[in-house]
């Protein structure tokens, strides 16, 4: 979602005293769109750039960053080496931010940067000019092939994007109001008119003035009376004053428990439909917002190969699978081969040599008549020893596609385990580390460039707490279940699992004591969360003691069994699983 121009303003004008006059002490790339700035008392500026979400904010939110920093990134630190920022302004109530830096160049001289972030949906950018306004390097780079109005390219003056042709909304007069909606087409909303009439306004904001305006958000022009006009321009006259005051509310818009708009204001369109919630700050409430659609991004970038990897590994096992199936039904029926077998071979008398068919009396049938086709190619002899050969290849076939089909469920439950896991990676070690699993089955092959980047340790489990101060530990991926449950674990803690659903191992330590009822809920609603079952309302989770969970011979990573066992029923509840995290 990108932010309307007037939340952008309304974000600026947060970070504007809390901004200038700080200095720039680190300069990180999380990922390919955001750059990170830190800035002198641990302050995160974050300068999102990508078009999904590009914004401008104060972070609190730690983010991974890559092994060897990208060469933008490079770029800034040299030029944001004890670099102050000066000024951050938005120019016209548009969609973009710039941000002024006094930096030092190489000489030792006094010098000025400034770093542009145009929140353009999918024409987001981030942009370093130098102090002559010559384009330094952007994040993404613009060429001719791409739009011949403007290009994006080192060495040339940077230009703002053109503008549409609208009024700001300061400056807006009653006689200009009157002008827009007369000039409109009748049955044009008046929303509409909003949108393409003044500067900064998102289509949800345009409906919103409207809305409180007269209550009707399909209002036409056609039915705007002088009531109706004055209520409306009432509205801007309202959004003046708040712009004049920077009387903001950082506003969050939710369905159903999930993020769905940012406001900087209330919003009374949706009635009872969305829940709102007001932040303390933009900066709280952007990361509110960001985080669970940021955590499934870098799961899509991050883990894109092994999900791709592991996703066409399931779909050619179960096309596999299907043949087998199809295959071992046909085994199952091969009596008649025999049978027949036993015909030609109790009729041998009756068969002419070079015959294509014989009719012969069915013994096992009330001694109907059964038509049996023959090899004319071969003798009467040969062609009874052919239906018993079938017979007992069909036989041998269907103890050979037992065994194939038994390994190739095993395996197919081990891989949708391996792709729930890549589905609940929090960062860059857990694809790491689910790489190498991937590597020991043969499913991934081995760079010698990722050598050095293998030999680094492990993450260790998810750890938690519960209400009576009992550890809890959540398996990341198959292999450290395996180490979780069958090597840390002792014989008395409390093992937990989805039933018959792929999920993480969970762990909850007793200290050779007693647990409460409470607590093994608590833990199971961890393992009804870490499973594929996370967003179902009643989760069955088996638990029991470690003792009574045992490796099976030849089994897959995180594979186990495991006996006298009982059920609790749960809701997983993301709230309680941040609750009873140590962090």
């Amino acid at each position: 979602m990108a932010l309307d121009a007037l939340t952008l303003h309304a974000i600026v004008e947060e970070l504007r005293p809390q901004l200038i006059g700080s200095r720039i002490e680190k300069v990180q790339q999380p990922s390919r769109d955001q750059i990170l700035l830190t800035l002198r008392g641990n302050r995160k500026l974050l300068l999102n750039a990508s078009p999904q979400a590009p914004r401008l904010q104060l972070t609190s939110i730690s983010r991974e960053n890559p092994a060897e920093p990208p060469m933008f990134c490079m770029l800034l630190r040299k030029h944001f080496a004890s670099a102050r920022i000066a000024d951050i302004r938005q120019p016209s109530l548009e969609r973009l931010v710039e941000l002024e830096l006094d930096i030092v160049d190489e000489l030792g001289n006094g010098s000025t940067r400034t770093l542009i972030l145009e929140a353009l949906g999918r024409r987001a950018n981030l942009i370093l000019v130098d102090q002559n306004g010559r384009i330094v390097e952007s994040i993404r780079r613009v060429e001719g092939d791409i739009t011949a109005h403007r290009q994006v390219l080192p060495g040339l003056f940077y230009h703002h994007p053109t503008q549409a042709e609208k009024t700001m909304p300061q400056e807006a007069t009653p006689e200009h109001f009157h002008t827009l909606l007369t000039n409109s087409v009748p049955e044009t909303k008046v929303a509409q008119v909003f949108l393409d009439g003044y500067f900064g306004l998102s289509p949800m904001m345009a409906r919103e003035l409207v809305h409180q305006g007269c209550g009707d958000i399909d209002l036409r022009c056609n039915q705007v009376d002088g009531a109706v006009k004055t209520a409306l321009f009432a509205q801007i006259v309202q959004l003046q004053d708040r712009l004049e005051t920077g009387d903001f509310v950082p506003t969050m818009l939710s369905r159903e428990g999930k993020p769905f708009e940012v406001a900087y204001c209330p919003v009374g369109q949706y009635g009872d439909y969305l829940t709102q919630t007001t932040y303390p700050t933009f900066a709280d409430l952007l990361d509110a917002f960001y985080q669970t659609q940021e955590h499934a991004d870098r799961i899509r970038q991050q883990g894109a190969d092994l999900m791709r990897t592991v996703t066409k590994a399931i779909e050619r096992l179960r096309k596999k699978l299907l043949l087998q199936e199809k295959e071992y039904e046909t085994t199952l029926n091969r009596e008649h081969l025999r049978v027949q077998g036993e015909l030609l071979t109790a009729n041998l008398y009756r068969m002419e040599r070079g015959g294509s068919k014989v009719t012969v009396d069915n013994y096992y049938d009330d001694c109907k008549p059964i038509t049996i086709d023959l090899d004319p190619r071969k003798s009467p002899q040969d062609n009874a020893a052919g239906y018993f050969k079938r017979y007992t290849k069909a036989k041998t076939a269907q103890s050979h596609l037992e065994v194939l089909m038994t390994k190739g469920a095993e395996e197919l439950t081990y891989l949708e385990s391996v792709l729930q896991a890549l589905q609940q990676a929090e960062s860059r070690q857990d694809f790491t580390d689910i790489r190498q699993e991937l590597q020991d089955g043969g499913y991934v092959r081995r760079n010698p460039k990722e050598k050095k980047q293998m030999r680094r340790a492990q993450t260790g489990p998810r750890v938690f707490q519960t209400s009576g101060g009992h550890r809890v530990l959540v398996g990341r991926n198959n292999r450290q279940n395996d180490q979780l449950t069958l090597k840390d674990a002792d014989h008395r803690d409390i093992w937990l699992h989805t039933q018959k659903i792929h999920g993480s191992h969970v762990i909850l330590s007793t200290n050779g004591g007693d647990v409460t009822q409470e607590e093994i809920v608590e833990a199971a609603k961890l393992a009804a969360y870490y499973s594929q079952a996370k967003d179902s309302a009643n989760v069955p989770v088996d638990y029991t003691p470690v003792k009574f969970v045992k490796k099976p011979s030849g089994g897959r990573p995180g594979m186990v069994i495991y006996t006298t066992y009982q059920t609790v029923n749960v809701k997983p509840e993301e709230y309680l699983v941040k609750a009873m995290e140590v962090k």
